[in-house]
């Protein structure tokens, strides 16, 4: 658990925090009552902020905060001009080599807060991916979505049958030591693990413009558990 939004710290200015959220913490509060939200935790540290885009709960990564609302309302037309660069990085299954290949396929979310492709009913929405390492069954992906819609990465990687591991709403199953690790041996008694515990997605850089106009590329470092996961698989490709 976070104890300040200092702990997290990757940029900051007299209009801006950037942090590396952790993953299964929350950008903003949920409704279910859990008040551990990055924004809740900001707040204690300086009352007027307010998020500048979302996170999904189980991802990690870079998380923009403004600290008031001139800094807030211009990043939010960056973002609706499409002028904020975002990455991401993902753990997949499948080797496909990927370069520079776009997926183009309006998204419709749905009432039990998932998301599906509808070509009549979707808002557009755009990705493009490039495989950044292939090993033995999975790889590692950048993501640069156009577009700002649910779950987009998510979907549209289904769509390239390289879902994202541990991401069982759109495909991608755990992934465990045992189906990439050679003669591995599971103590007695003992149930095995997934490697990650969660939707296997980083927010890896963000970019934008300052308000004196200065461009800025904030990158995020893995958290631990992704860090551990790719780790596993470049030992036993």
């Amino acid at each position: 658990m976070i104890q300040s939004i200092k702990d997290i710290v990757l940029f900051e200015n007299d209009d801006y925090i950037l942090v590396n959220k952790p993953p299964h913490v929350a950008t903003l509060d949920e409704r279910t009552g859990d008040k551990s939200s990055i924004l809740r935790i900001a707040k204690n540290y300086h009352s007027d902020i307010q998020a500048g885009h979302r996170l999904d709960k189980e991802t990690s990564g870079v998380l923009a905060l403004a600290k008031n609302p001139e800094a807030y309302r211009h990043l939010s037309m960056q973002f609706e001009h499409r002028q904020v660069d975002k990455i991401y990085h993902a753990v997949v299954h499948g080797t496909e080599a990927l370069e520079n290949v776009n997926v183009y396929l309006p998204i419709l979310p749905l009432k039990d807060g998932s998301v599906r492709i509808d070509t009549q009913n979707g808002k557009e929405a755009e990705t493009f991916f490039d495989t950044l390492a292939i090993y033995k069954k999975h790889s590692l992906v950048q993501c640069a979505p156009v577009t700002g819609r649910m779950h987009q990465i998510r979907i549209h990687l289904s769509c390239l049958k390289m879902p994202i591991v541990c991401d069982p709403q759109y495909g991608g199953a755990p992934i465990f030591l045992s189906e990439i690790k050679r003669k591995f041996n599971l103590k007695q008694g003992t149930e095995e693990q997934p490697l990650i515990q969660r939707v296997a997605l980083h927010a890896f850089s963000l970019s934008f413009h300052l308000l004196n106009d200065e461009l800025i590329t904030v990158e995020a470092p893995y958290p631990k558990d992704m860090q551990a996961l790719i780790k596993q698989l470049e030992k036993n490709v």
